[in-house]
């Protein structure tokens, strides 16, 4: 089943909440993608029902397995393809939204071969 680019965002995003502060709620994810309460609400509603995240009695959030793969999936696509564009001399906030739009679209092959290139190819060798 291919999931939508919201999704993956909002599976991303959580990701990211999970590792800067221990937990998950929804407030925060509204904040993290700058978006309303409700809009959360919807897609947290529509990743409990696909099975990519768990919510408590107190409304934590937590990723399945399933959510948990593709949270990093697109954690680390969005991690090196910022990373490859701010080698490339794109500045720092530019990269990271043009890594955000890109991450979702690209090949694994073509997304790999990047990676590769980066890797042989640049000092930081992080990307």
């Amino acid at each position: 089943m291919k999931i939508q680019k919201s999704s993956e965002d909002y599976l991303e995003a959580m990701l990211m909440l999970k590792e800067r502060k221990g937990y998950i709620r929804s407030i925060d994810v509204a904040e993290q993608l700058s978006v309303t309460k409700p809009s959360v609400s919807y897609a947290t509603k529509r990743l409990r029902e696909n099975g990519y995240i768990t919510m408590d009695k107190d409304g934590l959030i937590s990723l399945t397995d399933s959510g948990m793969e593709i949270a990093e999936k697109m954690y680390e696509r969005h991690r090196h393809l910022t990373n490859f564009l701010v080698d490339l001399g794109v500045n720092e906030a530019q990269a990271m939204e043009d890594a955000c739009k890109i991450e979702h679209d690209i090949s694994q092959e073509s997304f790999e071969a990047i990676k590769r290139h980066a890797e042989e190819h640049f000092k930081s060798g992080n990307c």
